[in-house]
């Protein structure tokens, strides 16, 4: 495996950003001509690019795989184009896969393109796969932020409200916006082809359990193909490093959609 740190400049951001890759190597004496299958591994809200190397072994876990894996900074910025901040989601959605791609050989494939995350990122891996379904064959939410973020008005916490409403503005606007993976999941059950297929788990000692439970119950009223995991586990790297192994093992690698 070879692990790439890597720093470039976003003309969205308006800044110098990083990013960690990780690629298959490959055999001595031979030149890759292929583009890879690609994980977009994204962070937590307290994290950085930097987190998943440091808290889990996820080169060794993918080292059989022949998969890319492209982990992105974002800030604390829940992966939304801030109301008072800067266009975070912009540089998720559109600009950073385009330079990723630019840089290395990652596959534009809907069937080998995956995305994954825990707590704010397992949030931003469905926001992105329930927005562009046509994108993605697969999403993983590890104890993702999965809530409805107006209930949050009501915190005991004015620096968290703050925080929320400098990203998404008026909480009070939150449901029903591109922004809600419940009103996301809506839209996509609608539509109906090509959904991706969702993957969710949750400890049940976690302070994001409930909200977990809720979307599992919205993502199976409406038929989407959901597989749900839970079990013993707080808000911990011990719990994420374990699951991450079920993430992988879950991938539809070899039998996606042929688009």
């Amino acid at each position: 495996m070879a692990l790439f740190h890597c720093n470039f400049y976003s003309s969205i951001l308006n800044l110098s950003v990083s990013m960690d890759v990780i690629l298959p190597q490959p055999p001595p004496g031979e030149q890759r001509n292929d583009r890879l299958p690609v994980l977009w591994l994204l962070h937590g809200l307290s994290d950085d690019h930097t987190i998943w190397q440091r808290r889990t072994s996820i080169e060794r876990y993918v080292e059989p795989m022949n998969l890319a894996v492209v982990m992105p900074a974002v800030d604390r910025s829940f992966y939304a184009d801030m109301a008072q901040g800067n266009r975070y989601w912009t540089y998720i959605s559109e600009e950073l896969p385009r330079l990723a791609r630019s840089f290395f050989p990652l596959s534009e494939r809907r069937k080998e393109n995956f995305v994954a995350g825990l707590s704010m990122g397992g949030y931003g891996a469905f926001k992105l796969a329930l927005t562009f379904p046509e994108r993605y064959a697969a999403a993983a939410s590890l104890s993702g932020a999965l809530r409805n973020f107006a209930e949050d008005v009501q915190s005991e916490d004015p620096a968290w409200v703050a925080e929320l409403t400098r990203i998404f503005g008026d909480l009070r606007c939150f449901p029903g916006s591109p922004s809600d993976v419940y009103f996301l999941a809506e839209q996509v059950a609608r539509r109906g082809a090509p959904i991706p297929r969702l993957y969710q788990c949750c400890g049940t000692e976690d302070f994001l359990y409930s909200d977990n439970l809720r979307f599992k119950a919205h993502a199976e009223a409406l038929g989407l193909p959901l597989t749900y995991e839970e079990g013993p586990g707080e808000h911990v790297w011990s719990y994420w490093d374990a699951m991450i192994q079920r993430v992988l093992a879950w991938l539809p690698l070899q039998n996606g959609d042929e688009s």
